[in-house]
């Protein structure tokens, strides 16, 4: 049960409107890395948590999450409060088409949802669930959240970069630290399972858990602790890289012998004649830029 507050988390305090900037924040309304995908993605995955501990800690963030797409839609509101009046009364025309001249998306925001926030990100794309990558064991879905809140705070970020209203930062500077906090919490919770890598149950085959193929090879290879030293058998040899298991390298196949017939047919049927070069009607058309021709 969710009980709504009318306070917001954070006060949000906007100098003026400014409909192109609104469009910029959607990204964290509406978009990959925005609020509402992580509400989603924690709320989702409390659900199906057994733990009780990462279940309260899901749901706590899930929630505050909501609370931040509710500051966030809020900056985006102010932000559109100019152009909204405009539009809807018809006053100062100009002045209202001149909100539409940024892109596309300011366009759609103005016309379509009348400068109040939709759930599109700040290119118009409308919100998916897709966004969400649950796959439904805990230390795999921790680390996870991990990343989606290391990309929110880089979002953050870029969005107090590009505003100079002193509000606007002081809310984005709060809904980025926030990230930084939630981001704590999931490697606490992760690194409270252990063991915590690799995931699932089931272990790697030791044959090939500590070796590193160097197959990009040539000028700027570099040597660390990523792909050389006591943790790793360092494959360089090109023969070496292929054919791992031992076999030919091959991909094979058992069929019937009704199946065998039938692809030996089908394969006589559509087969190539390499000493054929047919004139085609490319050749029969061509013009200037279309290469050699027969």
């Amino acid at each position: 049960m969710f009980m709504h507050n009318k306070r917001l988390q954070y006060t949000v305090r906007v100098a003026k409107p400014d409909p192109l900037l609104a469009t910029l924040m959607l990204e964290q309304f509406g978009g990959p890395q925005g609020e509402l995908a992580a509400a989603m993605r924690y709320f989702t995955q409390a659900l199906a948590e057994d733990d009780p501990g990462r279940k309260d800690l899901l749901y706590d963030i899930a929630t505050e999450e909501l609370s931040h797409l509710e500051i966030i839609g809020s900056i985006i509101t102010m932000l559109g409060k100019g152009a909204k009046a405009d539009m809807a009364e018809g006053l100062e025309e100009m002045a209202a088409m001149r909100t539409l001249s940024g892109n596309s998306t300011s366009q759609t925001e103005s016309i379509l949802y009348g400068n109040g926030p939709a759930l599109v990100n700040s290119s118009g794309v409308p919100w998916t669930a897709a966004y969400i990558d649950t796959i439904g064991d805990p230390t795999a879905d921790l680390r996870s959240n991990i990343a989606a809140e290391s990309r929110a705070k880089l979002v953050y970020e870029r969005l107090i970069n590009v505003t100079d209203d002193p509000g606007i930062k002081d809310a984005l500077t709060f809904l980025m630290t926030r990230e930084v906090a939630h981001q704590k919490s999931f490697e606490k919770a992760l690194y409270a399972i252990t063991p915590n890598f690799p995931p699932g149950k089931l272990p790697g085959d030791p044959a090939f858990t500590d070796i590193f193929y160097d197959m990009s090879q040539g000028e700027g290879d570099v040597r660390g602790p990523w792909n050389s030293g006591e943790s790793w058998e360092r494959i360089d040899d090109r023969d070496a890289q292929a054919a791992v298991d031992g076999g030919d390298g091959r991909a094979s196949v058992v069929l019937e012998e009704a199946q065998q017939a039938a692809l030996e047919a089908m394969a006589a049927r559509t087969t190539s004649d390499p000493d054929s070069n047919p004139v085609t009607g490319a050749e029969l058309g061509a013009g200037p830029g279309a290469g050699a021709t027969g």
